[in-house]
């Protein structure tokens, strides 16, 4: 199992800490079969041998045991030694502090050569200890002191086994000092024994369960706490009971993978988002209903996952957070995915940007997903990917699990063959999506993209869907006939509308120079014309749009200085993020909503801008850029631009800005009417459906 290195933080939540003889290799043969799997199955639980044996005994159990799990770290001769069990070496900064003071086995040995009832294990390897054989009535005060005058402490365990050990060496140090090393969390620890020598381990403040077959002097010396089960089951059934009461091995017949929660956690508590629509609110209204079974996968930023879970704000609809640390995040999201894939989505190639070590993040970023998406699903369950940023994820979590069906819906716009080409890891993209059982798209053009794109690979290819996302029309028309409505003074003046986040795909500078553009050859417009343009930045961290802001400001700057008056300016910047109340102010008091995107999705915000007209009864105009989603579904019902074509995108203006307003009126009735795209709940249903079919269909 891989983990991280020692020295960084692995923000693992569940660490599973056992022994191994009486406890992971004790009961019956089925137990161990089933506790192998179930880890097998939940490579996101760390685990952890904290044994008696040595590290050579270790590797030999190993080879020649099947049923043995692989463990990340091992804690060996009882707490002496911590192995790195990727690469099989000691960590000897730990070991240091553990073995301090030792005086070596063969002083020992020369110390308590005068205690007859001691028998050397000979042939057994040791490391930072000294073993013995002792019946339980040769465990005298004597030896006891000969020990301590060592300045050495002493393990008895089984009735049997006598370990003389550096005086700061246990497993439950040993243990605290790895997991303080690698942020681990005591309430993600689950640790399990069955002889006197694991009794340190249930010291730490863990989660613990004592086997029924352990030493009574074990079960007798653990506390009777909550966070300690003692079993009624032996050995391996025991640690599987363990797992199953913290609720590591729960399962969902639907997972939903995005790098981002539905919420954000900010000033100590969840945040709902703030609008109806777009994918988070979509998803996380469709995947409440109950009978879907599902849990929503997602990426948490941090060392370890917020401390309050998320149960009332998500509306009852299980989270299960991965937690990344920001380093890997800024690598993943900010460099690889908006430097390297966006601008091939967006139709960009020459603006690609790919650095080794961001793609290497991309890679990991990935796996973890699939990994922990692996641990949530149930057997042949869905799985529903969402976008580019989990591309990688089908052909790792499709070796994991061959079992489950995987779909994939892409909510950005899919390219040509030629352009998906030039990203540097072509190649290995293509691979994963393979590996899909089902990808869905808003356009026909997009999927057909897709179908090209995977023609002649070897593998079957996946289905592939078309489905269009609608918004809660109810939802935004109930907000906006509670909305305070704008009243139009006599002075003729018109307001343009854009709510856009910060993006050169946007083309915000392409609308700034068309309206300056209008503004030089239609001198009546002066004074009566008003753009104001809502752009939010993006997320800190993220330079794939630094240019475009440096550019766009400028050219605000100019156009304003330029035609601006005392008593008026043509554009009107907010460069914040906005309630959606606010926003649906905005619409209401816009004249024309205008969309120039050169590459989109659907575009949910000219759905809302139709919406909230419609239901107030006024009238507005809705340019639409070709190159949207929604503009297939609208067809010339919208006024359609090409923000490629700067004469367009004037002239386009000029002809929203003379419509009458009973042309404005009819104009709002026709796009109303083509609202009819399935609402999120229904649409979500349809997809899952759809991946399912697509799963049946191929096996």
């Amino acid at each position: 199992m891989k983990g991280a290195p020692v020295g960084r933080k692995a923000g693992s939540a569940r660490v599973l800490v056992t022994d191994l003889d009486g406890t992971l290799l004790g009961g019956e043969g089925p137990d161990r079969r089933r506790l192998h799997d179930a880890l097998i199955r939940h490579p996101d639980i760390t685990v952890v041998f904290a044994t008696g044996r040595s590290l050579a005994s270790v590797q030999a159990l190993l080879r020649d045991d099947p049923l043995v799990p692989s463990p990340r770290w091992i804690i060996a001769d009882v707490g002496a030694s911590v192995i790195d069990a990727i690469r099989m070496v000691h960590v000897e900064a730990l070991e240091g502090q553990l073995r301090a003071g030792w005086p070596g086995a063969d002083r020992v040995r020369a110390a308590l050569r005068h205690f007859p009832q001691l028998v050397y294990q000979e042939g057994v390897p040791q490391e930072g200890r000294c073993s013995f054989y002792l019946i339980p009535e040769g465990l005298s005060d004597d030896l006891k002191d000969a020990v301590k005058s060592l300045g050495c402490s002493w393990s008895y365990a089984s009735g049997r086994y006598f370990d003389v050990l550096p005086a700061r060496a246990s497993k439950g140090r040993a243990l605290r000092l790895l997991g303080d090393r690698l942020g681990w969390p005591r309430q993600a620890m689950l640790v399990a024994g069955d002889s006197l020598n694991d009794l340190s381990l249930f010291s730490q403040g863990t989660n613990g369960v004592v086997v029924a077959n352990a030493e009574p002097s074990l079960a007798a010396g653990v506390p009777a706490i909550d966070r300690v089960h003692h079993s009624a089951l032996d050995g391996a059934a025991a640690v599987l009971e363990g797992m199953k009461r913290l609720g590591w091995l729960d399962r969902r017949s639907v997972v939903i993978g995005y790098h981002r929660p539905p919420l954000r956690w900010l000033d100590g508590a969840w945040r709902p988002p703030s609008s109806p629509n777009g994918i988070l609110p979509t998803l996380q209204a469709a995947l409440t209903d109950k009978r879907l079974d599902a849990v929503w996968a997602a990426a948490h930023i941090g060392e370890a996952p917020p401390p309050a879970e998320p149960d009332t704000a998500t509306d009852g609809l299980p989270l299960s957070l991965l937690p990344l640390c920001p380093e890997r995040w800024a690598g993943y999201f900010h460099r690889a995915c908006k430097e390297t894939l966006w601008p091939v989505l967006m139709s960009q190639p020459d603006l690609i940007r790919y650095r080794r070590a961001h793609w290497a993040d991309y890679q990991e970023v990935n796996a973890s997903f699939a990994r922990h998406i692996s641990s949530l699903a149930t057997q042949g369950g869905t799985v529903w990917l969402h976008d580019y940023n989990l591309w990688l994820v089908p052909a790792v979590l499709r070796a994991l699990r061959p079992d489950l069906a995987i779909g994939l819906f892409h909510h950005t716009p899919f390219p040509r063959p030629d352009v998906f080409r030039r990203i540097p890891a072509a190649g290995q993209l293509l691979d994963s999506l393979a590996c899909l059982d089902w990808a869905g798209f808003h356009t026909a053009d997009c999927a057909d993209n897709f179908r090209r794109l995977l023609a002649g690979t070897a593998r079957p290819t996946p289905h592939v869907g078309v489905h269009p996302l609608g918004i809660d029309r109810h939802a935004v028309a109930d907000l906006a006939r509670t909305r305070p409505q704008p009243q139009h003074g006599n002075d003729r003046s018109q307001l343009v509308l854009s709510v856009e986040r910060l993006d050169y795909a946007k083309a915000p500078v392409h609308k700034i120079r068309a309206l300056d553009d209008l503004l030089a050859h239609t001198p009546g417009l002066r004074g009566q014309v008003r753009y104001r343009l809502v752009c939010p930045p993006p997320e800190i961290g993220i330079r794939a749009y630094d240019s475009t802001r440096t550019e766009l400001e400028n050219a605000i700057t100019r156009i304003n200085h330029r035609w601006g008056t005392r008593e008026w300016e043509p554009v009107d910047y907010i460069p914040r993020n906005l309630d959606f109340p606010e926003v649906v102010d905005h619409y209401l008091a816009a004249d024309v909503f205008w969309v120039t995107s050169l590459a989109d999705g659907m575009n949910l915000t000219a759905q809302e801008y139709i919406a909230a007209h419609h239901a107030t009864n006024r009238p507005g105009v809705l340019i639409l850029s070709r190159h949207t989603g929604f503009a297939q579904h609208t067809g010339t019902s919208a006024l359609l631009t090409d923000p490629l074509l700067p004469q367009d995108l004037v002239d386009t203006l000029r002809t929203a800005l003379t419509m009458t307003v009973y042309e404005r009126a009819a104009h709002i009735t026709r796009l109303a009417g083509l609202l009819d795209i399935p609402p999120p709940a229904q649409w979500a249903h349809t997809v899952i459906a759809a991946i399912r079919g697509a799963r049946a269909s191929l096996h």
